[in-house]
């Protein structure tokens, strides 16, 4: 699982790189995509290029630690999930 420090007032970008799983499978759709959050973290937004999501991400409360979860559906009907977990503290 990867593992981001996080300021709670920063809004950044952060990737879920899915294109080496998914072969010639694709995601299927934006609404393929469901992401989940804790700790008071927002996924304010995000985009899919080539089976990469682009999270930006917003929020958190200071010196706790919150997890990011994206979840996909492809063409093909699999489904998988990835975690990322955000340690929450003025940078």
């Amino acid at each position: 699982m990867k593992t981001f420090t996080k300021d709670p007032e920063a809004v950044l970008d952060y990737e879920w790189d899915w294109s080496a799983w998914l072969g010639t499978d694709i995601i299927a759709q934006v609404d393929g995509v469901v992401f989940t959050a804790t700790e008071g973290l927002v996924v304010d937004s995000f985009t899919s290029v080539d089976g990469v999501i682009v999270a930006w991400i917003s929020g958190g409360t200071d010196q706790e630690s919150g997890i990011v979860t994206c979840k996909i559906t492809t063409a093909l009907g699999r489904v998988n999930k990835r975690s990322a977990i955000f340690n929450l503290a003025p940078q």
